[in-house]
């Protein structure tokens, strides 16, 4: 039986869940899992339903029937096949915590992700990747360049047909224009120290302020610099007796721990934009423990 989900957007109002609860009934298919959450605030009903097809039905015949209620409550709707991994271009720089975790991850299958393509602006990285039969690519990024290069950015992603673009601590802004293009499509990641320690070395300045917890950010981005709606964040607690280096180490596990949990709920449509803010469902029973762990 066929894995898939169903995820909905509309202007909240009576008779939702029961219409696609009969709609799925009717196409024969079996609900193992939904979320949903109604903002009072907004007006916005948000919905995300897991279910097998036990009768054989395609995520095109879905797609075709399901026209007639979408239409009736005016839904923004997809279906997802759940067996079919999201394709995802990373971009890195000199720090390569973060690439080598997402890497490991999709490689044992702990994320439901196909990485198609590497990108930097430096040749760090270059033997990592190739060596995991991942194309990789250099693109130098001055001021003078910029719109060059990110036009060249673009033409790899089109090509390798990324779904979603990771910064994994690439260290460019991007421009208003490459964010539009790519709105709800790029995730970032970043210490949360912002905007307390701005500039270089945010963990030395932390350790000289005295900080008690440090944590990590992972986000959409958008033409604001680091103020995307935000999909995850975590922090894990520092000591006086730790030192400036342990902060550092102690930083880049929880950046990658935070972009991992934002890429895994994003791959698995688990993210809803709403507004400035996300909604997040929390992952189904054994969603994690579905994919080979190693």
């Amino acid at each position: 039986m066929q894995k898939y989900c169903l995820t909905v957007t509309c202007d909240s109002k009576r008779g939702i869940v029961a219409a696609i609860a009969a709609f799925l009934a009717e196409q024969g298919c079996n609900i193992t899992d939904s979320s949903q959450f109604d903002d009072t605030q907004t007006g916005q009903f948000f919905m995300r339903v897991g279910f097998v097809s036990e009768k054989g039905a395609g995520k095109d015949d879905l797609d075709a029937a399901f026209v007639k209620v979408a239409t009736d409550f005016a839904m923004d709707f997809a279906f997802h096949d759940q067996s079919v991994k999201m394709k995802v271009a990373i971009m890195v720089s000199r720090f390569g915590h973060c690439l080598n975790d997402l890497l490991y991850r999709a490689r044992i299958g702990a994320l439901p992700i196909e990485v198609v393509c590497v990108i930097s602006n430096h040749m760090d990285y270059q033997k990592v990747v190739v060596n995991s039969d991942i194309p990789f690519h250099c693109i130098k990024v001055t001021p003078e360049n910029k719109p060059e290069a990110e036009a060249a950015i673009l033409r790899v992603v089109e090509e390798a047909g990324a779904e979603l673009v990771v910064l994994a601590r690439y260290m460019q802004i991007l421009s208003d224009a490459m964010c539009q293009t790519m709105s709800g499509r790029i995730i970032n990641i970043h210490h949360s120290f912002l905007p307390s320690f701005k500039g270089a070395n945010p963990y030395k300045q932390a350790f000289a302020r005295g900080v008690k917890l440090i944590g990590a950010t992972s986000h959409y981005v958008t033409g604001d610099l680091d103020e995307g709606p935000i999909i995850e964040q975590d922090t894990v607690r520092v000591t006086h007796a730790q030192s400036p280096n342990d902060y550092v180490t102690l930083g880049r596990d929880v950046e990658s721990q935070v972009l991992a949990r934002a890429i895994h709920a994003h791959a698995n449509h688990r993210v809803f934009l709403n507004g400035n803010k996300t909604v997040v469902f929390p992952p189904s029973p054994g969603e994690y423990s579905s994919e080979r762990m190693g």
